[in-house]
């Protein structure tokens, strides 16, 4: 279903690995396909690159980004960002 490398938007909410909230319609990159396509690995990153969240995502928590996708951005806190200094 997913490729590696391929950007995917949330439709359902994921909690991340490390108790992250991720919402519908975040963007994350695919870096990690589980045997069979039963789940996938997914980085979340600031719009400055930086990785915010990995999670592990099912099949039926995403879809591919569409052409007419715009992208958003919203604020998580600094604890997941790892940078409590980051503006």
């Amino acid at each position: 279903m997913f490729k590696e490398h391929e950007q995917i938007v949330l439709t359902a909410g994921v909690v991340g690995d490390k108790g992250e909230n991720l919402r519908p319609g975040d963007v994350g990159t695919v870096v990690h396909l589980h045997p069979e396509g039963e789940a996938f690995v997914v980085e979340f990153m600031s719009l400055r690159g930086d990785t915010v969240v990995i999670a592990t995502v099912l099949p039926w928590q995403a879809r591919s980004v569409k052409r007419s996708d715009l992208t958003h951005a919203r604020t998580v806190s600094a604890s997941a960002t790892g940078n409590r200094n980051a503006p």
